[in-house]
């Protein structure tokens, strides 16, 4: 009997607590707010569609490079390690030469002025 007054009890202040919150807020607003979060909710969903549509294009597209990319950059680390050991070679040929004939090549202040080329090794 006690449990059964205790909970119409609960169940009449909690009626009382909902009239007092249903005074607080206008009828009007709660459905504009209502109607907002519906619409909010569309655009979210939209733009959640609109997401996936790219990034499936995306994962698409980079399956359809990455082939092509994995390929070019085999190639240009092949041809840069040529191109390492043709450099390699040249500074083993300019030291053998330098050796043989010291004149054979000017001295670094005249090699400045000949050579105006950015050296690539350094960044800037």
């Amino acid at each position: 009997m006690e449990q059964r007054a205790e909970g119409e009890s609960i169940r009449v202040a909690s009626e009382e607590l909902s009239q007092e919150f249903k005074t607080l807020m206008n009828n009007d607003d709660l459905n504009s707010l209502n109607h907002l979060q519906h619409l909010i909710l569309g655009r979210l969903q939209d733009s959640n569609a609109v997401l996936s549509h790219f990034n499936e294009f995306s994962e698409h597209c980079f399956a359809a490079v990455s082939g092509d990319l994995s390929r070019n950059t085999r190639l240009l680390n092949s041809m840069k390690s040529d191109l390492d050991y043709i450099f390699q070679k040249i500074r083993s040929m300019k030291s053998r030469i330098l050796a043989t004939y010291p004149d054979a090549f000017p001295d670094e202040s005249t090699s400045e002025a000949l050579d105006r080329r950015p050296d690539l090794e350094i960044p800037r």
